[in-house]
């Protein structure tokens, strides 16, 4: 019979081998950060997930969405803190917890909603390998003219914007040094001594801004033209440069998601306004961490056409449903149930199979919002994903 200092001896060497082990093998925590305005919020719900299934170029992205049951995943290494506001925009809470879905926009929930975080915490960890924590801040109905404007922009000639400018830039920088000055209270496991690495920073913005008061465009033929962007191009450099100044990572990776809406078929506008938000990614200060993500890639066209389809049936019954205001009573309620019960044969007839199971399961919101689309903001947090993994090799 050996020793019992002996099985000693050899239980104290396995318990040293594996906290070298450990040790050896510990990396700091990688944060990432998110932030925008409504896009960047999501407003896909959950009931679109089977869109993503059913097209084959995305039916292996859904299968890392959902488990065995079909319910989302959630993540047991990443977390997430978000900073979220009202269907105005204004700052109104905070959660955080395990990444799963129903981290997007916090009002008119229906089924729970996804933004880009979602595929993107599980895109990141599967090339990452590491554990995660994401930050995020979306605010909707934000400009980065006015209210995400960074300091070294400069004053606004609008005294009343003046009042609002930078805002929202504040509360981005606020809420990332929060959760910075104590990981722990929102990632459990976190390791002090190994700490964390500021990793990348992805920006989804836009609306606002391409609807917003830049200055008109003069050709020299007609003296018309859309709109001067080059302001927004400047912005964006500007607030690259302050964010990493604020957070001390003076090379942070930054992924621009370049406005998508409208695809291939967007306005002329758009596609300028676009190109100046990319615009920031060609300079020579930005080269290599610095890029341009162009969504418009991942623009779902058949939800466009069988919305187009609805709504020209919608179309043809709406003097109908004008002329219902000028009934009362019992006579327009009957109205409006023959109304309802016309429109929806008509629907029935124009619409085949396939598109009624799109709208069913397809679209959760408007247009501007990528129709509320999953399998939209699920190819985006993946493209985003591997872009800043790109830039880091």
């Amino acid at each position: 019979m050996k020793p019992v200092f002996t099985h000693v001896a050899r239980l104290f060497g396995l318990l040293v081998m594996a906290s070298l082990s450990t040790h050896l093998h510990a990396k700091p925590l990688k944060v990432y950060i998110l932030c925008g305005q409504s896009n960047m919020e999501g407003h896909a719900q959950t009931k679109t997930f089977p869109a993503v299934a059913k097209d084959p170029k995305t039916k292996g992205l859904y299968d890392q969405m959902v488990d065995a049951d079909g319910k989302p995943v959630t993540l047991d290494d990443v977390w997430i803190a978000y900073s979220f506001g009202n269907f105005t925009g204004d700052p109104v809470g905070k959660r955080s917890g395990k990444l799963t879905a129903g981290y997007g926009s916090q009002h008119h929930i229906g089924t729970g909603k996804i933004g880009p975080e979602f595929t993107f915490g599980i895109t990141m960890h599967e090339l990452q390998g590491e554990p995660i924590l994401l930050i995020k801040d979306a605010w909707g109905g934000k400009s980065l003219m006015v209210d995400f404007r960074p300091p070294s922009a400069g004053k606004l000639g609008d005294e009343k914007q003046q009042e609002k400018a930078g805002r929202y830039y504040r509360l981005l920088i606020e809420h990332v040094k929060e959760v910075l000055a104590n990981p722990k209270a929102i990632y459990p496991d976190y390791n002090a001594k190994e700490g964390y690495e500021l990793a990348g920073f992805v920006w989804f913005q836009g609306f606002n801004d391409m609807v917003g008061p830049y200055p008109k465009m003069q050709s020299e033929k007609s003296k018309k033209g859309g709109k001067d962007y080059s302001e927004y191009s400047r912005l964006m450099a500007c607030f690259i440069r302050d964010v990493r100044k604020e957070l001390k990572a003076p090379q942070l990776p930054f992924v621009i998601g370049a406005l998508g809406c409208g695809g291939e078929s967007a306005t002329d506008s758009a596609i300028a306004f676009r190109n100046a938000m990319a615009a920031p990614a060609e300079k020579e200060e930005f080269k290599g961490n610095v890029a341009a993500v162009f969504t418009h890639h991942y623009w779902p066209n058949e939800l466009d056409a069988v919305t187009a389809k609805a709504n020209g049936v919608k179309k043809r019954f709406h003097p109908r449903s004008k002329g219902l205001k000028k009934l009362q009573g019992d006579e327009r309620k009957q109205a409006q149930m023959q109304l309802n019960k016309d429109m929806a044969a008509a629907m029935d007839k124009a619409l085949t199979d396939d598109d009624k199971w799109l709208l069913d399961n397809g679209i959760s919101n408007r247009s501007f919002h990528y129709h509320g689309s999953a399998k939209f903001f699920a190819q985006i947090g993946k493209a985003f994903a591997e872009t800043l993994v790109k830039m880091e090799k």
